[in-house]
C-alpha cells in the first residue's frame, strides 16, 4: 500500500493527515500501529483521514485513528490541523471552514499568525453521553482505584473525558492513574484522563493521558474538557489559557449550551510517502 501524507502538529500533539483515494482500503489496526511507531514507522499520536463530504454544507469529512489502531469520535487538535491543511492546499479560504466528523459537524476559523480555532460544540455532562456508569449526573464523582477514592469530573466533548484536580501537575501520577482510569469498568468505551492544576481563574496547567495513545504533549478535547469541568465547578472563567507540555492553547466557553472554542497553532512538520 502506498501512502502520501502530511505530518502536522498542534502544540506537539502530532498527526499524519491524508486523503483517502477512492477504492483505497484503510490500514488495518496492525498497520496503523506500525505506521505510528516512532522508531520503525512515521510516528504520530493520531491519523486524520479525509474522505468526501457527506453533506452539502461541509467541505470534507474526516476520521480519526489512534496510534493503537482504534478509531475514535473526535480530536480537537486534529480538527485544527485538518482546517489548517485545507487552507494551505487552497481548498479552504481564510474565513470559516465547516467539516464533518464522527462526532458531528465541526466549524473552524482561520486567524492570523497560523492560529486556528475550532468550535467543538457544547459539552455534554450526561453520563450516558460518555458513556460513564453513574446513578445520576453530577459535577463530580467518587471513583475507586486500588482501594482509594478519587474525585473526578466527567464530560463528553464528542469523546469521553475524566478530569482530576491536582496540586502539582508535574508530580501527578499520570501514567499509573491515567491507565487505571482508562481501563476502569465504569467507562465501558475507555476514557481520556486529564490532570488539571488551577493556577488562577484564567490559567491552568494540564497533562492528559489519551485513550489509545498514552500521555501526549497536548490533547485538544482534553484541554476543552478540563476547562469545561473547572468552569462548571465555579473555579474558572469563560476564557482560559491552558499550559500543556507542548505549548499553550486557549479555550472559550460561556457556559450552558454555548459551544466550546479551542484556539492555538497548527503547523506542518513535513510531507512524505511510505509503502507498507
Amino acid at each position: 500500500m502506498h501512502l502520501s501524507f502530511t505530518k502536522m502538529h498542534g502544540a506537539g500533539n502530532d498527526f499524519i493527515v491524508f486523503d483517502r483515494p477512492a477504492g483505497m482500503a484503510l490500514p488495518s489496526a496492525e498497520q496503523w500501529r506500525a505506521l505510528a511507531d516512532r522508531h520503525r514507522g512515521i510516528g504520530f499520536d493520531q491519523a486524520i483521514v479525509f474522505e468526501p463530504a457527506r453533506t452539502p454544507d461541509t467541505l470534507a469529512y474526516y476520521r480519526i485513528f489512534n496510534a493503537d489502531g482504534s478509531e475514535v469520535e473526535q480530536c480537537g487538535n486534529g480538527a485544527r490541523c485538518a482546517v489548517r491543511l485545507l487552507q494551505l492546499q487552497g481548498r479552504a479560504g481564510d474565513g470559516d471552514v465547516t467539516l464533518g466528523s464522527p462526532a458531528g459537524t465541526v466549524r473552524g476559523r482561520i486567524g492570523e499568525g497560523g492560529i486556528i480555532s475550532v468550535n467543538m460544540g457544547p459539552p455534554r455532562f450526561d453520563p450516558a453521553a460518555l458513556p460513564f456508569v453513574a446513578a445520576a449526573e453530577a459535577l463530580s464523582y467518587a471513583i475507586e482505584i486500588d482501594g482509594r477514592n478519587y474525585e473526578i469530573g466527567a464530560v463528553s466533548m464528542g469523546n469521553p473525558h475524566a478530569v482530576l484536580r491536582v496540586a502539582d501537575v508535574e508530580s501527578a501520577p499520570v501514567e499509573a492513574i491515567g491507565r487505571a482510569l482508562q481501563q476502569h469498568a465504569r467507562f465501558p468505551k475507555r476514557v481520556n484522563v486529564g490532570f488539571m492544576q488551577i493556577v488562577d481563574a484564567s490559567h491552568i496547567r494540564l497533562r492528559v493521558f489519551e485513550r489509545g495513545v498514552g500521555e501526549t504533549l497536548a490533547c485538544g478535547t482534553g484541554i476543552c474538557a478540563a476547562v469545561v469541568v473547572g468552569r462548571a465547578q465555579g473555579l474558572l472563567g469563560a476564557n482560559v489559557e491552558v499550559h500543556v507540555p507542548g505549548g499553550r492553547l486557549s479555550v472559550n466557553w460561556e457556559g450552558g449550551d454555548a459551544p466550546v472554542w479551542l484556539a492555538g497553532p497548527a503547523a506542518v512538520a513535513f510531507t512524505g510517502q511510505i509503502d507498507f
